[in-house]
């Protein structure tokens, strides 16, 4: 959904060059130029545009739910873990970046969903994400949201990145989080509590082409995925008027629930063995948090996580 609009923001910008607006195109670079920071300070968000109508459309198609597990102090900073990352990241966009769904169970908190720095670099794109909320993942982007003095902020981070996105199958319950831990270190040099959120079927909103781990579409997706950034996924769905095939995602519900707050203390200069023993404490909550809620949104009892 991303790479359409951002595609069409591209083409706009091209025919702005090659037609006779082309003086407006070098404007918008000026611009470009003089706000290329603007993704890793806490973006521009827009309160308008988190409100359009059309958003209370987008959650009520699935529908997307927020479920609350535990209060938030506002007094505090918070980094999000959000799991899985599916295809299309619905949850995600849904609960934190549009709506006053999120402002209304955890007053005082502002969401911060962070993606990929690529997107940013897409001429007029980037200012469509940024008013919805989205900053960059840098390093950068998650210390500007998670210093700040007065608390009241909250990193939201999908771990499992684009690569998790391959493993998007209905009933997959496979995560890309062992080797992933950037923002355990985060979260220690800040002191920003850590929050297991778990997004019950994110996963079963398309179908996608069998990629088991050592066939060759599988291979050739990872090694796309290490050159540009992003993951292909081969997926298709629903179309407008029929079920049998299109890329708009099926209607499935999808209730993203947000954990309790692991609490976590700042440390500068963390070593290799407290970030290994605060990792192995999130996946430990993550798992709680998931088996606690699977039965009420039909996860058989036998199935459980796996961490890769």
């Amino acid at each position: 959904f991303l790479s359409l609009v951002a595609e069409f923001c591209c083409g706009f910008f091209v025919i702005l060059i090659l037609g006779n607006f082309w003086f407006l195109a070098v404007l918008y670079l000026l611009w470009l130029y003089l706000d290329w920071e603007t993704p890793c300070a806490g973006g521009r968000r827009s309160q308008w545009v988190r409100s359009w109508t059309v958003w209370k459309y987008f959650r009520e198609y699935f529908p997307i739910h927020l479920i609350k597990t535990s209060e938030l102090n506002p007094n505090h900073n918070y980094l999000l873990g959000f799991h899985p990352h599916g295809v299309l990241v619905a949850g995600a966009f849904g609960n934190f970046c549009t709506g006053p769904t999120f402002k209304n169970l955890f007053p005082g908190l502002t969401p911060y969903l962070h993606i990929m720095p690529l997107w940013f670099g897409c001429p007029f794109f980037r200012e469509y994400i940024m008013s919805a909320g989205m900053v960059s993942a840098s390093k950068e982007s998650v210390s500007y949201v998670l210093k700040n003095e007065g608390g009241g902020h909250a990193s939201v981070i999908v771990i499992g990145g684009a690569e998790e996105s391959l493993n998007a199958h209905p009933g997959s319950l496979t995560l890309n989080i062992l080797k992933r831990k950037g923002f355990i270190k985060m979260a220690l040099k800040h002191g920003a509590h850590l929050v297991p959120v778990f997004s019950f079927g994110e996963n079963e909103l398309f179908k996608q082409v069998a990629n088991p781990k050592g066939s060759w579409l599988r291979n050739v997706q990872e090694k796309l995925q290490k050159i540009m950034g992003f993951a292909l996924p081969l997926f298709h769905a629903r179309g407008v008027f029929q079920y049998s095939f299109g890329l708009i995602p099926y209607r499935q519900p999808i209730h993203t629930v947000v954990g309790s707050p692991i609490p976590v203390k700042q440390n500068l200069n963390p070593t290799t063995e407290e970030i290994d023993q605060l990792h192995a404490l999130y996946l430990q909550k993550l798992k709680k948090l998931f088996e606690d809620h699977k039965s009420n949104y039909g996860i058989p009892e036998h199935k459980s996580l796996i961490f890769e």
